[in-house]
């Protein structure tokens, strides 16, 4: 059964948006359930999102993609059976955000889209351009669509010439109200965060300093994570952040990068951990995207993939309390000001000619507000810390 949810105000809602929220649980969705909302909360939307047991869902989504990449036609196939959402009202835009292609087979259940909405986005998230040819049949149902934003720029010729369709580059987000550490002056209690990709040697290191030091050290210890609730986990996730002194940020797919995938992209680690004002630590990509959208100074501090030495750099960062100070500061600031979801929603609605709502406006001002108190505000953990230290 399909969920309805309408904007905050009585107005008639104006954007149809189809989410997998109810379908899909793996942990790295959770942030673009974070756009969704924040789409709610800033626009007049009714929400789709599909129903379905998961573990079946999985079984039926596999098979009705091999089948469509076997006949070459995507049409034929719905990744959902014995379910269908007829589309009665007239909207003025349709959006779907589309982790991967496969996700695109569930417009085939949603009856009347293209006809009832003035126009129809498709936000394509990762495709990697090595894969484009295997999601060609899947690609094909983007024809249908007005304009694609993709945050893999490199990947954008490719499909555009496949779907014909006008493609934008886009970079990720985040929601920076929430990951952003003031006013609160949170303690940054977490000493390194490194969630995701890892190098071993520097994972080793590290553990070898949680022995020698009492580091407090945070990083993941199962495989195939999956949520009980997106909420629940983007805010644990958002707290480990704004609380972590350093953070392993790595380019997209790191550990394939030059191997099996020579393709160089932003990850959101970065975006998150510019957001939450942590010091990043690791290998950014070397591409125009991360120059173009990481355009101040320093935005990560860049260490080798693996990195026996892990000890002694964060020896050598902890004795620069206003160096670290200043790259916080140059984060979190250039992220509420040029990294927050409603900024990307703002650039969709303007490539299709489309107003911006009240909240939408409100929020921005919202950002500014934080972006003064950030600028006003003085004293750093690590200063807090020296103190500390020297009153013992």
């Amino acid at each position: 059964m399909a969920q309805n949810i309408t904007s905050p105000s009585d107005e008639a809602s104006r954007v149809l948006m189809v989410s997998m929220r109810n379908l899909k649980f793996h942990v790295s969705r959770s942030a673009i359930y974070e756009f969704e909302d924040i789409i709610c909360n800033t626009d007049t939307v009714d929400l789709v999102s599909p129903s379905f047991n998961p573990t079946l869902f999985k079984v039926t989504n596999f098979l009705a993609n091999k089948a469509a990449k076997f006949f070459k036609n995507a049409k034929l196939f719905r990744s959902l059976v014995n379910y269908k959402f007829k589309v009665k009202k007239e909207y003025d835009l349709f959006f779907i955000f589309c982790q991967s292609p496969q996700d695109l087979l569930i417009l085939n259940s949603i009856k009347g889209w293209r006809k009832k909405c003035r126009h129809a986005v498709c936000w394509l998230d990762e495709i990697w351009a090595k894969d484009i040819d295997r999601w060609r049949a899947q690609l094909e149902l983007l024809k249908d669509f007005d304009s694609i934003f993709m945050n893999f720029s490199s990947s954008i010729e490719r499909v555009q010439n496949i779907i014909r369709r006008p493609c934008y580059a886009i970079p990720y987000g985040v929601d920076t109200v929430k990951f952003c550490p003031y006013p609160a002056g949170l303690y940054r209690c977490i000493d390194v965060l490194n969630i995701g990709r890892r190098s071993t040697v520097t994972h080793n290191a590290l553990l070898e300093l949680v022995e020698q030091e009492k580091l407090f050290y945070i990083y993941d210890t199962i495989k195939d994570l999956y949520m009980i609730d997106y909420r629940y986990h983007r805010s644990l996730y958002t707290n480990f952040v704004k609380r972590s002194r350093y953070m392993i940020a790595n380019k997209a797919k790191f550990d394939l990068t030059g191997k099996t995938n020579p393709q160089e992209e932003v990850g959101p680690r970065f975006f998150e951990g510019a957001a939450g004002g942590t010091i990043m630590l690791g290998v950014p990509p070397k591409c125009k995207d991360f120059t173009k959208y990481f355009d101040w100074q320093e935005p990560a501090f860049e260490i080798p993939f693996d990195c026996s030495n892990i000890a002694g750099i964060l020896a050598e960062l902890d004795a620069q309390p206003q160096y670290q100070e200043r790259m916080r500061k140059n984060n979190v600031i250039n992220s509420l000001l040029k990294h927050d979801w409603v900024y990307r929603w703002e650039k969709i609605l303007a490539t299709l000619g489309l107003e911006n709502t009240p909240q939408i406006r409100k929020r921005k001002a919202h950002l500014q507000n934080l972006v003064d108190i950030v600028e006003d505000s003085s004293n750093s953990y690590q200063e807090a810390r020296l103190v500390l230290a020297r009153s013992q």
